[in-house]
């Protein structure tokens, strides 16, 4: 558990900052909610981390430690599930990226690993819009990318929670973290139109949407080799001068 926080010192941040024009740092959003019976309740956050380090590992970024608390308000059902206000993560990002500016870090990239984190888009939009360097990372196409890379067979759209992309991707950098039982909670709800209003709850018992038992540890390295790849184009991006 000990790659969950980065292990730099200033020096190293000095040293990576030295002779580049734009420094860019990367921030892991996660979550601390219910991901059925099986999987624990920092999934998500443990999957914005996986991903973050691969991108630390392939590019020259700040690597920061995570936000693990989130906004997972449609899991309120489940004992364990615990949320912060959009207003609050809006002000806790904005407040991240004004304190990397003031020490030259004029460029942040966060690393979503909870869908239900809609207020992150709102914050890059904004911060754009001021003239200030932010994105979101992955997009939809990052991760359709990723799924046809690694062979995940489950749609998106199935794939909503707990499922193939979750489980693979801990079975890959944290399978010390799953209990057995994963392998037989695959359950499927595709019309999900009342979720904002119903929450979770009203289309799952178990907690689980999705097909964890086709997740494989393999899957989940290609997983995040692609999303490392796909990162590319946002560091360029990031970076120009254009």
């Amino acid at each position: 558990m000990s790659d969950l926080v980065p292990a730099d010192t200033t020096e190293d941040v000095r040293t990576r900052g030295a002779g580049v024009s734009r420094q860019v740092a990367v921030l892991p959003v996660g979550s601390f909610e219910q991901h059925g019976p099986y999987l624990p309740l920092a999934t998500d956050t443990l999957v914005a981390c996986a991903v973050a380090r691969e991108i630390a590992g392939a590019y020259p970024v700040h690597l920061l430690p995570p936000v693990t608390i989130s906004c997972s308000h449609e899991h309120a059902a489940w004992p364990g599930t615990v949320s912060i206000s959009s207003v609050t993560l809006h002000a806790v990002v904005r407040d991240i990226a004004a304190s990397l500016r003031r020490s030259g870090v004029d460029t942040l990239v966060v690393v979503n690993g909870h869908g239900g984190n809609y207020v992150l888009g709102n914050v890059v939009q904004e911060s754009s819009a001021r003239g200030e360097r932010m994105a979101l990372f992955p997009a939809a196409e990052d991760w359709e990318a990723a799924r046809e890379r690694a062979g995940v067979v489950t749609s998106l759209l199935t794939d909503m929670h707990a499922g193939e992309i979750e489980t693979s991707i801990l079975l890959h950098a944290h399978p010390e973290m799953l209990r057995p039982g994963y392998e037989k909670a695959d359950f499927v709800a595709d019309d999900r139109r009342h979720l904002l209003t119903l929450g979770m709850s009203g289309y799952t018992d178990s907690g689980v949407i999705g097909r964890p038992s086709l997740g494989s540890a393999e899957k989940g390295k290609e997983l995040l080799a692609s999303l490392a790849d796909s990162f590319g184009a946002y560091f360029s991006m990031l970076t120009s001068d254009a």
